[in-house]
């Protein structure tokens, strides 16, 4: 038994299977899931776990090459706004619109795309 580390096994499964192209998605639970995506579904209650930790518990576990997050966030969420761009100060930042985010969770855009809800 895992004692360290995450201990979600769903997750460190997806984790080390992940290459150098592949994605995870991390959003709350209003972000849509296309059919055929896989999701893990971390959410006991509202808010927990917070996606700040679930950030940095993810973070913490794999090489991050870029951050994609949607721009709205600067007006309707600038405390995870400044959060990300403060963790991830020497990684690649993108910044799309939502729309073009719910997108890139789509397997038709994505070889491998697995969001991680809080």
């Amino acid at each position: 038994m895992k004692r360290t580390g995450i201990l979600n096994s769903h997750i460190s499964k997806i984790l080390s299977d992940l290459g150098h192209t592949d994605m995870i998605v991390i959003a709350d639970a209003g972000l849509p899931v296309p059919d055929g995506v896989v999701k893990v579904d971390l959410a006991l209650k509202r808010g927990t776990p917070s996606f700040k930790e679930v950030v940095d518990v993810i973070r913490e576990a794999m090489i991050i090459e870029k951050v994609i997050m949607a721009s709205e966030l600067v007006d309707r969420n600038p405390k995870t706004f400044e959060y990300l761009n403060k963790t991830f100060l020497n990684t690649n930042v993108e910044q799309v619109t939502h729309e073009q985010f719910k997108t890139l969770t789509s397997p038709a855009t994505s070889s491998k795309s697995t969001p991680v809800r809080t």
